[in-house]
């Protein structure tokens, strides 16, 4: 199973994760998270949990926040992941954010507090198996510096392009070089057992 993980104020019905179900098709879960971090990681979490319970394979694609998450779901279940101009330090990046935000994808609004800002720092990891890790970075990503990952990440299988933006512009072309880090995937009926409503308040 391809588990795709949102960034902040994402959703799982926005663009990289509909590119990334259109492409993996029934091999894909897109869940949309809850914005608190802990109440996020405790779903991943259990997602991951379940799939080693059954022995199915689980890879990870994560955006920004999402990859934050992802590279500590990695390391700590040994899992192959993908990170998309990953939020490495989002302590210091979602700082600045506290108060009411807003989903980019369905306007929901929720508060976000120097608590949650706090809570992110549990889930810091350090790379100890780079060859599990694909980085894709983007040198115009206009809200992180993309070369705290490079440094953070060395070792890791590393598609750097010059300009772009946070968004990753043109991520679909890579879906084929995702597939074949990946190998064999596999679908599951864990999809359906965590998934969330798209009025609820998300990442």
């Amino acid at each position: 199973m391809i588990l795709y993980i949102h960034g902040f104020a994402g959703s799982g019905l926005g663009t990289k994760a509909k590119r990334v179900r259109e492409y993996f098709t029934e091999a894909a879960f897109a869940p949309s998270l809850p914005y608190v971090p802990d109440l996020a990681m405790d779903t991943l979490i259990q997602i991951a949990e379940q799939a080693k319970r059954l022995e199915e394979p689980l890879y990870l694609v994560g955006s920004s926040l999402g990859g934050f998450f992802a590279l500590y779901l990695a390391e700590r279940f040994d899992l192959k992941a993908v990170l998309i101009n990953p939020a490495l330090r989002p302590w210091e990046t979602l700082a600045a954010h506290t108060g009411e935000g807003t989903n980019y994808y369905d306007g929901a609004r929720f508060e976000w507090t120097s608590g949650h800002v706090e809570s992110l720092k549990k889930y810091r990891t350090r790379l100890s198996r780079p060859e599990k890790i694909l980085l894709m970075l983007q040198s115009g990503d206009e809200v992180l510096d993309y070369r705290v990952a490079l440094e953070e990440l060395q070792g890791a299988q590393t598609i750097l392009e010059e300009g772009g933006d946070h968004a990753f512009q043109g991520f679909e072309k890579h879906l084929p070089a995702i597939s074949e880090f990946f190998g064999q995937r596999k679908s599951h009926p864990l999809k359906q057992t965590f998934g969330y409503t798209k009025k609820q308040r998300q990442v």
